[in-house]
């Protein structure tokens, strides 16, 4: 028997690891007024954030339908497999809901869905640490009780340009978002059971990208960290140069925001996940 693992677009996962592990993702929906695109697949991270300052029309994102999860489930199921599907938190996307119905829809078959609590790459070194034991053959088992112990040990902390994404969104008061912009300050968020948490306020990138150093500095035994950025690869490196006096470089992945969560996210994203041993 085989185990597959099967994540969603929002894990931010970058491509090369994806096919190496072979993960198969799930893409979720980008919508800008009626033209709909899957996330990475028809729509690209430059394309999204070129749209996001030319286009007058703000987009908004919708999970994959059940459906969709069940098409790829059919496609991945032998006789005898299994899957293991791990997704963004419950409680900011429909989309562990859609994967529970998708199950449904295939009949027969050994489907086990996560809510792995977290979002991108904090979803994406959950996902990561599952596939590789796939990879290696372990069984199923032995793939749970990774998943189930990677989502505990897994963290998220980012650092926003402005909350003006957000609010148009509809994830932050507008009020927020106007404060922010008047201040010129970058807001703080950490991911805590599920939700996406004020951590307080920088007046500039660079006290941000010290927060993001500290945050990942101050965690306790440390396994792996992820950088993930949505336009500006530099800070992305430069913070990783930094990480290496804190962990090995070979554990320590760069990636990119996905269009579906660039699009609450914006320009100037900057987050960092961590996975604790």
């Amino acid at each position: 028997m085989t185990v597959k693992i099967v994540t969603d677009s929002t894990a931010d996962i970058p491509p090369s690891i994806a096919e190496a592990l072979d993960i198969s993702t799930v893409p979720v929906y980008v919508r800008f007024g009626r033209q709909v695109y899957r996330d990475i697949i028809e729509i690209s991270h430059d394309e999204l954030y070129t749209k996001l300052a030319d286009d007058p029309v703000h987009p908004t994102t919708s999970q994959p339908s059940p459906s969709d999860f069940a098409t790829v489930y059919r496609q991945l199921l032998q006789p005898g497999d299994e899957i293991v599907s791990i997704h963004v938190s419950s409680k900011l996307s429909g989309t562990y809901n859609a994967a529970l119905q998708g199950r449904e829809l295939v009949e027969g078959s050994h489907i086990e869905v996560f809510d792995s609590g977290s979002l991108s790459m904090g979803l994406g070194l959950t996902v990561m640490a599952a596939a590789r034991l796939a990879k290696a053959g372990q069984g199923l088992a032995a793939v749970l009780a990774e998943v189930r112990a990677a989502i505990s040990q897994s963290r998220a902390f980012g650092l926003l340009d402005s909350l003006k994404y957000l609010a148009k969104g509809g994830r932050v008061g507008k009020a927020k978002a106007l404060v922010g912009g008047l201040l010129n300050v970058k807001p703080l968020l950490v991911l805590k059971d599920g939700e996406l948490h004020p951590s307080g306020l920088v007046r500039n990138r660079r006290r941000g990208l010290e927060r993001l150093f500290e945050y990942v500095k101050g965690a306790p035994s440390l396994r792996e960290v992820a950088i993930v950025y949505s336009t500006a690869p530099d800070e992305a490196q430069a913070l990783k140069e930094r990480l290496t006096a804190v962990i090995d470089k070979n554990r320590i992945y760069i990636s990119q925001l996905g269009p579906a969560l660039g699009v609450h996210g914006g320009p100037g994203t900057l987050l960092v996940a961590l996975k604790r041993k």
